[in-house]
């Protein structure tokens, strides 16, 4: 099997990327320009077609490339029918002879996304018979749909052969088999395809149909890394990241060990143990605030006046289950509602109210619709959030 250099025919666009996948400049014919419209007629911007382009149109989960033709702006490339429609803002003259030019750091970067994809796809059919039943190649991130599910133990060996492949720095070929030797190859693909079957393959690892553009040698990916890989729809989804954005994601996660590193004065190796102390001193310091809580509380409520129907406290800052306690314990204190506020002024207030007499329920909504709050409950103990003045709030609670 050999590669194949792809020509025009017809209307049909030269595709020089077919040919040289890293060329960033060229020069061609402006075949015509159109203005595009949407359905109401309004112009959007124009279309272009060239006689032959470097720009890889939208396809096989891969944006369109960017860039210019000149001085003009492309912002986008899409294909219909064998031609290459170059979307602008502004119009090239037909019969022009223009000078194009990739944005490469752009076309570069999704070459490394996809050749990445391709070997790991590659290794999940050949190690576990899973198919790729969906890729999206994004601006940040690149996402794997597979047809089963992988373990925790298979995603690591995935990403060590994946890099694998990379270091061995393999060519990737770009071939166009005759109808009859298509017979004979094995190839990925997830539709069936008319016409000539343009094939990807990386020796030892994957061989697939795909119309982008890929690079040159699998060393040039640089990094794969699998960020992630969950259950979806029955199989699982693996996001990845390669090359240079593989390379920036570990520069910032290095930059998150190192400012955790210095704040609990470990050594990086060390912050996973340094973190687990700090939790134990933190349980620690709950379970002494806890306690201390309980004590104020008590006081708190041995100071509450014994003819009130009505009792409420404010605290800028107080447990969950402290302020839920007070509720309790005053309840047997107090004949009608007992309340406690937890917040300021500034920032609103979280209520517990509780009551072994009052159905508090009406009595909520109340509050609620004065100070817009928001909340309920069972008759006998309602909570809620509200924004409101401490004097005010105590007020209505106290002629409840």
């Amino acid at each position: 099997m050999e590669e194949k250099q792809m020509t025009s025919t017809g209307r049909e666009t030269e595709k020089l990327y077919d040919k040289d996948s890293h060329r960033k400049e060229f020069e061609a014919t402006v075949l015509s320009c159109e203005e595009k419209l949407t359905a109401n007629g309004e112009k959007t911007g124009w279309r272009i077609v060239l006689d032959r382009t470097a720009f890889f149109p939208e396809g096989g989960g891969q944006f369109g490339d960017v860039g210019v033709l000149d001085d003009v702006e492309v912002f986008d490339t899409h294909e219909k029918g064998g031609v290459i429609y170059h979307e602008t803002k502004e119009p090239l003259k037909p019969g022009r002879t223009v000078k194009g030019k990739l944005d490469f750091a752009v076309r570069f970067d999704r070459m490394q996304q996809h050749s990445g994809e391709h070997i790991l796809s590659g290794l999940v059919h050949n190690l576990y018979g899973y198919d790729n039943v969906g890729f999206h190649l994004g601006t940040e991130i690149t996402t794997l749909d597979f047809n089963g599910a992988l373990t925790e133990e298979q995603v690591q060996d995935l990403e060590l052969r994946a890099n694998r492949a990379v270091f061995e720095n393999v060519p990737v070929q770009v071939l166009y088999p005759a109808k009859e030797q298509l017979k004979s190859v094995e190839y990925r693909s997830k539709i069936e395809i008319e016409g000539q079957v343009r094939i990807v393959s990386i020796p030892g690892y994957d061989i697939c149909a795909c119309c982008a553009p890929h690079v040159a040698r699998s060393g040039e990916i640089g990094l794969l890394k699998i960020v992630s890989c969950e259950k979806h729809r029955g199989g699982c989804r693996m996001t990845i990241l390669c090359g240079s954005r593989a390379l920036a994601d570990y520069q910032k996660k290095q930059q998150s060990v190192t400012e955790v590193s210095v704040a609990l004065s470990a050594k990086p190796e060390k912050i996973g143990e340094a973190v687990l102390h700090l939790k134990e001193q933190q349980s620690r310091l709950r379970e002494q605030l806890n306690r201390m809580q309980s004590l104020y509380l008590q006081r708190k409520l041995e100071e509450l006046p014994l003819e009130s129907r009505n009792v409420c406290i404010f605290e800028a800052e107080l447990d969950n289950i402290a302020a839920r306690n007070f509720v309790n314990a005053a309840m047997e204190r107090c004949e009608g509602i007992c309340g406690v506020f937890v917040g300021t002024d500034e920032n609103g207030y979280h209520y517990i109210l509780g009551s072994r007499t009052v159905d508090l329920r009406p009595f909520s909504r109340t509050l609620n619709e004065k100070f817009q709050g928001k909340g309920g409950g069972k008759p006998e103990m309602v909570q809620g959030s509200l924004t409101g003045n401490a004097e005010e709030i105590r007020k209505i609670m106290m002629e409840a």
